[in-house]
């Protein structure tokens, strides 16, 4: 809340995209494109969004890499941008050692006070089991992670899709435990 009472509102670099904590920790779509200009039109609307990490759920060769095309972007801008890939293969989960170092990476960004972007494809599934995963870490209950997903995806053109995506998703996010 600003002192004049008014709600701060942040701005989303495009729709298929949520904050997760407002200003720090940004969820969604895969930031590229297969042609270019577009994929840079996007990275660039990351960028402005305060971005400075980008943590890539995909797997290689999933989709068109934009590393390159977002380091250079960021340093026209004279920014720093981290990239990290730590897949976990479409509709499915990673193990438990493979969240918990997600996670921490997660945190060791936010803790240096990046804000970060978290995506895989469609930013439904493996998405939305980090995030619930992240939101069960910092105290929610598992049900409690899944409807806060809900609630945060309410303004994307996909908020009528289930997230996480798969049952076995939803699953691993109902058995995650705040201590992992």
């Amino acid at each position: 809340m600003e002192g004049n009472g008014s709600v701060v509102k942040f701005q989303l670099p495009f729709p298929d995209s949520y904050w997760v904590i407002p200003g720090r920790l940004l969820a969604g779509e895969y930031p590229g494109a297969i042609e270019e200009h577009s994929a840079r039109k996007k990275l660039v609307s990351l960028l402005h969004c305060g971005v400075n990490a980008v943590l890539n759920l995909t797997e290689e060769g999933e989709l068109v890499d934009y590393a390159s095309w977002l380091m250079e972007e960021a340093a026209d801008f004279g920014l720093d941008v981290e990239i990290r890939r730590m897949p976990i293969r479409d509709f499915s989960t990673p193990g438990v050692v493979e969240m918990m170092a997600i996670l921490n990476q997660m945190d060791e960004w936010l803790n240096q006070g990046k804000t970060v972007y978290v995506h895989c494809y469609g930013g439904i599934g493996r998405t939305g089991t980090v995030v619930g995963c992240y939101l069960v870490r910092k105290g929610l209950s598992p049900r409690q992670a899944l409807q806060q997903i809900a609630e945060l995806r309410r303004g994307t053109p996909d908020h009528w899709r289930r997230s996480p995506e798969t049952d076995e998703q939803v699953e691993f996010v109902l058995s995650w435990r705040k201590d992992q």
